[in-house]
């Protein structure tokens, strides 16, 4: 009997433990260098364009904010997203903005959001490819 106390202790612990290894450090993309296959510069409204439809091929919601700076949002079942995505002509920046549901604390965040963010940016760099 004291045995099967012992293993559920154990097994409840590892689960607890398990429960918050879903998080990791947020990662922002910095600067991201808009690759061209042309040697023409892309506009600021070209580079706006292309990261809207990015973000729309996944579900992410724009927002024009000001020339240079959008702001994203992405909802899924009651989780929530929020990144201000910043760029020129050579580059992009996706940073954290905000989130809800998503175990936030800190520069820790539910490790879904990280691959959010690396999607969208793949979504970008495609849409940026195209032009």
């Amino acid at each position: 009997m004291k045995i099967l106390r012992i293993v559920a202790f154990v097994l409840i612990t590892c689960a607890l433990f398990l429960s918050g290894c879903r998080t990791a450090p947020i990662q922002n993309i910095e600067m991201a260098p808009i690759i061209s296959t042309s040697q023409q510069d892309r506009s600021l409204e070209n580079v706006k364009n292309a990261i809207i439809k990015g973000g729309y091929s996944l579900g992410w919601q724009m927002s024009d904010v000001a020339p240079g700076h959008l702001v994203g949002t992405l909802n899924i079942r009651s989780h929530q997203a929020v990144v201000d995505i910043t760029y020129t002509p050579k580059n992009y920046s996706i940073n954290y903005k905000d989130s809800t549901n998503l175990k936030h604390k800190g520069n820790v965040i539910h490790s879904n959001y990280n691959a959010w963010v690396k999607n969208l940016a793949n979504a970008i760099n495609h849409e940026l490819f195209q032009i």
